[in-house]
């Protein structure tokens, strides 16, 4: 009940029922003796519309008080739809560690789900929402998809974050950071980027640069290196300690270290060749059959030889199978063994 109309309709039946009584019944007056005091002689028409006053005003605040209660209750769900709309917010940016808070059962139990779950918008959701905050997100994620560059210092998304990864990747592709921008900023940018762009960053880069940022190095920006060596552009001239540093950085396997060595077979005089897989088999074991490769590839099957013939008896069996064959005179290209 509104709260104005109650007020007008109780004060129109107490005026009524007073001016009827006075005007109908008696226009006598009456004193009143109450704890041992005579009160003031009142009309018996006052005396009978004053415990309706006193009602109305016992009403009014019983009234008052459950609006009160009712206005702090629809209050909590107010503010928990806020704080669901940025648990949604979080959710589809993929934040990390969300944590929201809520008073009433029904929206904590949501929350809860939300905050711990993986969401984001299907590829055919372009449909309008009627609140501004998830528009604006889903606006953010779409143009980012898109390969376009959003501002989000708003949401205060980690470096790790996909978006974020993605936003800056898109900057870097439209040429607003450079890639030394990246990896001259570890703590800003996420090590997945940074590997990214080291890639194309070796492409042209010093050999300072390369080492400065050998952090970000990984085995596509390797083969990248080894493709500049007495390359006809974009040369790059590198020793054999440097190159052994920057592999002994990454976990090569057998087979990477082989096509490592077919890479520089056109590339590196066959002295440095040798011995940079010299230098790696002695250090790492999983280098010796790029060495073996090497060797056989540079037709040094004296040393080669020697090497297989130590081995074990079930190690190699490959080359072994290649070295008897040019015994017996026979030539065999040796990618075919491998």
């Amino acid at each position: 009940m509104h709260l104005k109309k109650y007020t007008i309709a109780a004060f129109i039946l107490i005026v009524v029922v007073g001016w009827y009584v006075y005007a109908f019944i008696t226009q006598d007056s009456l004193s009143i003796e109450l704890f041992g005091v005579t009160l003031p002689s009142l009309s018996i028409a006052v005396l009978v519309v004053l415990p309706m006053i006193l009602l109305y005003i016992a009403s009014l605040l019983h009234m008052l008080f459950y609006s009160l209660v009712g206005m702090l209750k629809v209050r909590k769900y107010k503010k928990d739809h806020e704080e669901m709309v940025d648990s949604i917010v979080d959710a589809y940016l993929a934040k990390e560690n969300r944590s929201h808070s809520f008073k009433t059962p029904k929206y904590k139990l949501l929350g809860t789900l939300v905050d711990n779950a993986t969401v984001s918008p299907t590829a055919q959701f372009n449909a309008e929402v009627e609140n501004k905050k998830i528009n604006d997100v889903l606006t953010i994620i779409n143009n980012i998809k898109n390969g376009e560059i959003v501002d989000l210092r708003k949401y205060s998304l980690l470096p790790s974050n996909p978006f974020a990864i993605q936003n800056d990747r898109n900057r870097y592709k439209k040429g607003v950071l450079s890639a030394e921008d990246i990896l001259s900023s570890k703590n800003k940018y996420d090590i997945s980027l940074q590997k990214e762009v080291y890639i194309d960053f070796v492409k042209k880069a010093s050999l300072n640069g390369i080492e400065k940022y050998k952090n970000a190095l990984t085995k596509e920006a390797i083969f990248e290196i080894l493709s500049r060596i007495n390359a006809d552009s974009n040369t790059l001239v590198i020793s054999n300690e440097s190159l052994i540093s920057l592999c002994k950085d990454l976990s090569l396997s057998s087979k990477e270290y082989v096509e490592a060595s077919k890479k520089l077979s056109k590339s590196m005089l066959p002295e440095q060749r040798m011995k940079l897989f010299e230098t790696l088999s002695n250090d790492n074991d999983l280098a010796m059959e790029a060495y073996l490769f090497t060797l056989f590839d540079l037709e040094m099957l004296t040393p080669a030889k020697d090497i297989l013939d130590v081995s074990q008896a079930g190690d190699y069996p490959q080359f072994k199978a290649y070295s008897s064959l040019k015994e017996c005179g026979k030539h065999f290209d040796i990618n075919l063994f491998i």
